[in-house]
């Protein structure tokens, strides 16, 4: 009944997606960024969705569960400080570029070589963070529907593939405008439940006001202060955020659609997190097997609050994954195989058919991910981990920063990408979770070294940034407003267009 109910859920969201796709019209303008042309309702919901993903729901009650409320909470706080961010200092600047892949701007800024550089990190870290949200679909169809776990992870990507690959960016907004509204009454229906059923409850020392959780490493303040980094700052280049702020309609639209979206992602994640403490009581101790919340669905929700919340989880696992598919599969094409032709005004468009199939092979890297290291919210914080120490610092100087020339870009993209992976095969955990992707035994660092590694990567990498503009200096430059940043995308966009 409970697995039939969020199959109706997950065909309804399918049906939309693939309606809307005619919009898309043999124009990959249309496909990659919807035509530009996102009203706030349905900008908002694109960049709430790809906030609000199976790491911020399912992930955020298995660390609450464990560890305690700032352990799950800091996913969706530091997702929802990504997007205040964003809206503050970015948004109205990087729609204004009229862009079609976030690379694009390191392009514009730094040159060819580092946009590859950016490309092939942002490649790799969004396959992790879709193998994320491939998790929970997988752990949902082997606890509900009997499947194995790898099965129903396949599951979750043929879906996911079917409406993203027809319809592109305008099946992501209109069906993540839908997979939101079901994850919003979802989370609010659990709270109240749990509330009037059992009453809210908190361990003691794991609740929200029990501070030590964000003052004493040993009760995890390291990691979970390493987590709303990693989130709240290595987000802000996360090409489907960038990608939902590209399509909408105006420079104002992009950025109230941030606003809204953080505050929405901070409000959905705060019950999932109340409710995974209070669940420490609901079980006693009670044994059991896999994610905290399925046990809590399966053995003690009613059958339609079961229903509600797991639609919720697969809707917000669908929502992040379609976006997270098209950026990737765009950034492939256009920055790292360096095709830059803009649709035609007639005739087919072949960087639609180009970046329709790239999908297929990244899809195969994610779900060898989500084989290989079957957790939530820690493949989530690693992915953005590798975007926080390799590439904010060069950002945030291509907007802001007086100095700033290619050196200086690459140097920090490597140093920074040395320094963090190094950091992680040395590391024996990641976030409080086994670290079984790629760990190098050594006695050199323990577990206690958690978190750490977040910090040291992101100082080298700005340390590096700014030491290289004093060995290569470069000319001066100030902070464009929003009409030159417009103004030089344009020309640049101009010098694409003849060189193809």
């Amino acid at each position: 009944m409970i697995i039939t109910g969020v199959a109706i859920s997950v065909v309804a969201v399918l049906v939309v997606g693939l309606l809307v796709a005619r919009k898309v019209d043999g124009d990959s303008t249309n496909f990659l960024v919807a035509g530009r042309s996102l009203m706030l309702p349905l900008s908002a919901a694109g960049l709430m969705g790809q906030a609000v993903d199976s790491n911020a729901t399912l992930g955020n009650t298995d660390l609450s569960f464990g560890f305690g409320f700032w352990a799950g909470a800091s996913l969706p706080f530091g997702l929802g400080l990504c997007l205040l961010f964003t809206g503050l200092f970015f948004a109205r600047r990087m729609n204004a570029m009229r862009l079609h892949t976030l690379p694009d701007f390191y392009r514009i800024v730094y040159g060819r070589t580092v946009e590859v550089l950016a490309s092939i990190l942002m490649i790799f870290s969004f396959c992790i963070l879709l193998a994320g949200n491939l998790v929970a679909g997988g752990l949902l169809f082997e606890a509900f529907l009997g499947t194995s776990y790898e099965v129903g992870v396949l599951l979750i990507v043929g879906v996911v593939l079917t409406y993203t690959i027809t319809g592109g960016m305008f099946s992501d907004a209109y069906t993540a405008f839908i997979q939101m509204c079901i994850t919003v009454v979802a989370s609010v229906s659990l709270l109240i439940w749990v509330a009037v059923r059992f009453g809210i409850s908190t361990p003691e020392g794991m609740g929200p006001f029990d501070l030590g959780q964000l003052t004493d490493p040993g009760q995890g303040a390291v990691v979970n202060w390493g987590t709303l980094l990693a989130l709240g700052i290595g987000d802000i280049v996360a090409i489907d955020f960038m990608q939902r702020i590209f399509s909408a309609k105006s420079p104002d639209v992009a950025r109230r659609a941030c606003f809204v979206g953080a505050a929405a992602t901070a409000l959905v994640g705060i019950p999932y997190a109340l409710v995974a403490l209070s669940s420490v009581s609901i079980f006693g101790d009670e044994p059991f097997e896999g994610p905290a919340l399925f046990h809590l669905m399966s053995g003690y929700a009613p059958t339609g609050l079961a229903v509600l919340v797991l639609s919720g989880i697969v809707a917000a696992s669908c929502s992040t994954a379609n976006g997270a598919i098209l950026g990737t599969a765009a950034v492939a094409v256009r920055n790292l195989a360096g095709y830059k032709r803009d649709p035609a005004p007639t005739g087919r468009d072949p960087m639609l058919r180009l970046v329709r199939l790239s999908m297929f092979p990244v899809v195969g890297v994610a779900v060898l991910f989500a084989v290989r290291v079957p957790e939530t919210g820690i493949l989530l914080t690693l992915a953005f981990d590798v975007m926080l120490a390799c590439l904010v610092i060069p950002f945030i100087a291509g907007h802001y920063g007086s100095r700033r020339n290619h050196q200086a870009a690459l140097a920090a993209i490597v140093v920074g990408f040395v320094v963090r992976v190094g950091l992680f095969v040395l590391t024996p955990t990641i976030f409080g979770a086994e670290n079984t992707l790629l760990y190098v035994k050594n006695d050199v660092i323990g577990p206690g070294f958690d978190g750490w590694p977040t910090f040291i990567g992101f100082v080298a990498s700005a340390a590096t940034f700014y030491g290289a503009t004093l060995i290569w200096p470069s000319q001066p430059v100030r902070a464009m407003d929003t009409d030159e940043v417009a103004a030089a995308a344009e020309a640049l966009r101009a010098r694409d267009t003849v060189a193809s």
